[in-house]
């Protein structure tokens, strides 16, 4: 069995309102191995989000732990926790989050710039020709559809080799038909670089295709399904 890349240990988030303590998730515990696939489903508002902001470090938890690449999140401050993302997290957005100034090229190299790698470019073209653009790599957002910019982010996303891929309603923006596409691209790399994949979805063609599926209903895990 590969070694746990993401577990987390009776973890829990409440904030206060006006009315009092509000729980947005209650305890819960999971444990991903290097190359799983994890889909978090639910109706809006049952914390999936929050969840992956948890897992991801980029929210603090009430209660609770989380271990990501062998790191205690928990023990760390800040600027370590968003060193740990910078060395092993990539993340795919619903809206993208491409810089409009620069073309699909700089997109993805700019993580691999920001980590020093002298083979930004080299690294950065590849990877857009894995994933169909390389006859667009010269076009800014704008000039790209949007299932193009998606593809962008994916490339940027995988382009550190991430050991954990956090997307959040990755397809949520697309058709149907660019959204499959999308699906397959994000699994076919998730199997070539036995990347860990954790995603937020409504999709539940996209869902299906994770080997782990959790739902949440009012912050509360719900029948969570045990590895295909």
């Amino acid at each position: 069995m590969s070694p746990s890349i993401l577990v987390a240990q009776n973890l829990s988030k409440v904030v206060s309102s006006a009315e009092g303590d509000l729980t947005i998730l209650h305890p819960l515990s999971l444990d991903l191995s290097q190359g799983d696939s994890l889909a978090i489903v639910g109706a809006s508002g049952s914390g999936k989000s929050t969840l992956l902001g948890l897992l991801a470090g980029l929210d603090r938890p009430s209660g609770g732990n989380v271990l990501l690449a062998g790191h205690d999140l928990g023990a760390l401050d800040e600027d370590q926790c968003a060193q740990v993302r910078a060395e092993h997290v990539g993340f795919v957005f619903q809206s993208f989050q491409l810089l409009d100034s620069l073309n699909a090229l700089e997109n993805v190299m700019l993580p691999l710039e920001l980590d020093g790698r002298r083979d930004a470019r080299e690294q950065a073209r590849a990877l857009l020709d894995r994933v169909g653009l390389g006859h667009r790599m010269s076009h800014t957002p704008r000039q790209l559809s949007g299932g193009e910019q998606q593809r962008v982010a994916i490339a940027r996303a995988f382009a550190a080799h991430p050991a954990v891929l956090f997307a959040d309603e990755p397809t949520g923006n697309l058709d149907s038909q660019t959204g499959e596409r999308i699906s397959d691209l994000l699994f076919e790399l998730n199997r070539e670089r036995d990347t860990t994949l954790v995603l937020v979805t409504h999709d539940e063609r996209l869902a299906k295709r994770c080997r782990r599926l959790i739902h949440l209903e009012a912050g509360r895990l719900v029948a969570p399904q045990a590895p295909q």
